[in-house]
This record gives structure tokens, C-alpha cells and sequence, in this order.
């Protein structure tokens, strides 16, 4: 069943995770592409030098793999992750997203630029 959530075109901006602080000034910003169901996109900033991710939208959820590379010391971390969809009190879409690194859960909040 195709998803009504259309994530095609769309940007995102990092505003909060329990993974590392967030840069206000420069956050990690993501970027959408979408067909039907399938998801993909890439991101970059903060503590990211280069990132991908793909997945699949299910109903109001964006289920995802990514990895991506830290600006720190160049290693790679990649997982899993599950967002689900939330609006902010101007209209904007947020993603909430639950991720595992190392064995240990994780949330992050993105709202739509």
C-alpha cells in the first residue's frame, strides 16, 4: 500500500540528539529523495563529514539503514534507525527519530527547513 508521506525534496536540520551535542550555528542537515516507498538521501555538518541513508516509508514512519563518517577522527558508524513523523506548532515537519550505536538507543529530532 503506498504511503500518503511525501519526503521528496524535502531538508532537514538536526535540533536535538542524545548521540552528540548539536551545533545550532551549523547543524547536520539532511536531504530527501523518495519514489513510492523507497527513501534515500544524504547528510552533512556538525560532527558528520559525509552521510547516506535509504530505507522505506511505512504509513507515518521512515525506516531507514545509514552510515556516515565523523569529522573527528574519520571513522564510520553505521545502524538502523525508525522515525516517526511529529508537527511543530508553525506546520513544519519533525522527525523523531530512535537509532542504535554501539548497543545503545539513541533519539534525535529534525525539523524541516
Amino acid at each position: 500500500m503506498p504511503s500518503t508521506l511525501s519526503l521528496d525534496g524535502l531538508r532537514f536540520a538536526m535540533v536535538s540528539s542524545t548521540a552528540s551535542a548539536v551545533d545550532e550555528a551549523a547543524p547536520t542537515t539532511f536531504d530527501y529523495h523518495q519514489s513510492g516507498r523507497l527513501v534515500w538521501g544524504e547528510y552533512t555538518g556538525d560532527t558528520v563529514t559525509e552521510g547516506r541513508f535509504v530505507g522505506e516509508v511505512v504509513e507515518a514512519e521512515v525506516r531507514i539503514s545509514f552510515a556516515h563518517a565523523l569529522v573527528d577522527d574519520g571513522s564510520v558508524v553505521r545502524g538502523d534507525a525508525v522515525s516517526r513523523v511529529e508537527h511543530a506548532d508553525d506546520g513544519r515537519m519533525m522527525l523523531v527519530e530512535d537509532f542504535v550505536i554501539d548497543g545503545v538507543p539513541h533519539v534525535s529530532v529534525t525539523a524541516q527547513l
